[in-house]
């Protein structure tokens, strides 16, 4: 199994301890696990510009695309993702922010579906919970079929000394992850996840080539592979939550009658 641990603290602190230690921890289970690390610092990623190419026309429109483009082959390259974040005031990095802005098209156009994650960081004191909440929330839009939590309270500032307590959760945590991408099988998604999904891909109808505001979403979602599914085709879905996603989606090309999101046509930003 290929893993990569992603790194969106500006150091390796305590946030970072901990994603060592899920790495021994598998490497101690999988000696043939292959792990490669990615640190957003050494990136150079400049702030995104939020010009909607991305969304418009493709991201490799983007003005930073070698750099997004080299992240999402990374992420394409791995079964698992550990993503790692310091908390600063409840919230992630601004590293981390700034390469989720980047990748906010793949709200639109999900791709991920086979990745599974584990989402990791410390704190001070309070809100690493939320940290971990919006990223793994950020990821699933994305297609992330699975995304385990990991908040902790380290109570220290890059002094961090893991507690046993602490050390037996990253054990189990590594445990049911491994096990989890080994097996390769794929969740059903939760009903939430389904409704931004279906809303998206009855919106998008509106946006195909032709119309007054075309943009690459109208092609994704009438190509044939995904226009009649409540979800990706790859993933299992049990006959009620097709029908709970079918009901959105039409509810939402009902919706687009009413609704148009324009953009102004011209020289980029």
């Amino acid at each position: 199994m290929n893993y990569l641990i992603l790194n969106g603290s500006p150091r390796k602190g305590n946030t970072w301890l901990l994603a060592e230690q899920i790495q021994k921890e598998i490497m101690a289970l999988s000696p043939e696990a292959v792990f490669e690390e990615l640190h957003l610092k050494d990136m150079d990623l400049p702030f995104c510009r939020g010009c909607s190419q991305c969304f418009r026309k493709g991201h490799e429109f983007c003005p930073h695309t070698t750099i997004v483009q080299s992240v999402i082959d990374k992420i394409d390259w791995a079964d698992g993702v550990i993503f790692a974040t310091t908390t600063f005031l409840t919230q992630p990095t601004a590293l981390t922010k700034n390469l989720i802005d980047h990748l906010a098209f793949l709200g639109h156009r999900p791709c991920f579906f086979t990745k599974k994650a584990i989402v990791v960081s410390t704190v001070g004191g309070v809100g690493a919970k939320k940290t971990v909440k919006y990223l793994a929330g950020a990821l699933r839009s994305f297609g992330f079929n699975k995304c385990y939590e990991f908040p902790v309270a380290s109570y220290s500032w890059n002094h961090y000394i893991p507690s046993p307590k602490d050390k037996e959760k990253c054990r189990k945590l590594a445990h049911i992850f491994h096990k989890d991408v080994s097996s390769k099988k794929l969740h059903a998604p939760n009903l939430l996840p389904l409704i931004p999904y279906n809303m998206i891909r009855g919106l998008s109808l509106d946006y195909v080539k032709g119309t007054e505001f075309e943009t690459l979403d109208g092609d994704h979602w009438t190509d044939l592979s995904r226009a009649k599914c409540a979800y990706d085709p790859a993933v299992p879905l049990p006959l009620y939550k097709k029908l709970f996603g079918n009901l959105f989606y039409v509810l939402a090309k009902r919706l687009s009658k009413r609704t148009t999101v324009t953009y102004k046509k011209g020289k980029e930003a």
